[in-house]
């Protein structure tokens, strides 16, 4: 068994049924994705549009893949075609894109609205109350090919554990807020947790985890 195999196993025996598993293999090579690939895994995480392209044309067509980086508008285009879910749309902008581009594929795009919950600023998403007023104000009509299938959001990056649960608390309320307000079936997905997070996350909730490191091991980032 290689060690990606018995990564994965011992990620597997810790989540619970009800916890989509997302394997993020944001610069990590393609022979490392196929190894998660034979053993079971289908969904996977890129968050820039050029390696993703690269690997969507080399890899299995089964594979579902989900965009978890900042997006800009004009790559949306290029992904509408096959992406599964976009986690990462941050605002209004990036929605209107989206929906024009997946309108000229006649697609409907799924994607998760990103809550800014971390005290960083370089983090991105729409306030929590920003979100509560997009549903209160039924703005996601003005989007007919994107279907909001929940929320997601990334803590501040703090060996402050107590900080981090707070996060996840408050996101947490806002999914639950939301639920109460948007009626929709397939709003069902909370995405917040990653390999050093995980645990705390699912304590709150989160209904998918996005992990890499703890599969992959340490990434190879390019040179800037």
């Amino acid at each position: 068994m290689n060690k990606i195999s018995e990564n994965l196993k011992e990620i597997r025996s810790q989540l619970p049924e009800n916890v989509q598993l997302v394997c993020v293999s944001k610069f990590h090579p393609q022979e490392m994705i196929m190894q998660a690939y034979k053993c079971g895994e289908r969904d996977f995480a890129e968050s820039r549009a050029q390696e993703l392209l690269l690997k969507e044309q080399n890899l299995p067509k089964d594979i579902r893949w989900h965009f978890i980086g900042p997006l800009q508008s004009n790559k949306i285009k290029q992904i509408v075609g096959f992406i599964h879910l976009i986690q990462s749309m941050e605002n209004e902008k990036l929605l209107e894109e989206t929906n024009r581009c997946a309108k000229k594929i006649n697609r409907k795009i799924n994607v998760l609205l990103e809550v800014h919950i971390a005290q960083e600023e370089q983090k991105h998403g729409f306030s929590a109350d920003d979100i509560l007023a997009f549903f209160q104000n039924k703005k996601y009509e003005n989007y007919p090919f994107v279907e909001i299938c929940g929320l997601m959001g990334i803590a501040t990056f703090t060996d402050n554990k107590q900080q981090i649960e707070n996060e996840f608390i408050n996101i947490n309320q806002t999914f639950n807020s939301t639920k109460n307000i948007y009626h929709n079936e397939k709003f069902q997905f909370l995405s917040i947790g990653m390999s050093d997070d995980c645990q705390t996350a699912i304590k709150h909730n989160s209904t998918m985890v996005r992990i890499g490191s703890r599969i992959f091991g340490n990434r190879i980032y390019p040179n800037s």
